[in-house]
């Protein structure tokens, strides 16, 4: 396994935790990467995964509610919210990170952690997002000349 799935396997399990825990995000996160040994470039992406996250949650969450047909947020397994949170902030933010490769790590990683739908749920979704942003971007914004 590469180390960018290992990452995105941790920050997978840390929000997972911190959304089940109360507790101050920095101790959690401190906590997490000692329990799970994490280090290196491995700890590196997951910290910028999980903090990017944190700080555009509403954005990241916005989006997401905007292409769940027929589903909020609120309904869905907190594991397949989380992965679909980890892929929409990399398919905003981490520039470095070809959509395809986002969706299809994502997509690997609902087999392993998910329910036998959530593949295919997470797919959907993401494939939505990928458009959503794409029309946004293709969009020019007032005020702008192109």
């Amino acid at each position: 396994m590469g180390r960018r799935r290992s990452s995105r396997e941790l920050a997978l399990k840390f929000l997972y935790q911190s959304e089940l825990n109360q507790g101050e995000f920095e101790e959690q996160m401190q906590a997490f990467t000692e329990r799970s040994a994490c280090q290196g470039e491995v700890k590196k992406y997951m910290t910028e995964l999980v903090d990017s996250i944190s700080i555009h949650k509403s954005v990241i969450d916005g989006l997401l509610e905007r292409c769940c047909e027929n589903w909020t947020l609120s309904r869905m397994s907190v594991i397949d919210r989380n992965i679909l949170r980890i892929a929409t902030c990399e398919l905003m933010f981490q520039k470095d990170v070809p959509p395809k490769v986002a969706i299809d790590e994502a997509v690997e990683i609902a087999k392993k952690f998910g329910s036998d739908d959530s593949p295919d749920f997470i797919n959907g979704v993401l494939d939505r997002v990928k458009k959503e942003l794409e029309k946004e971007l293709a969009e020019p914004t007032p005020g702008k000349s192109i």
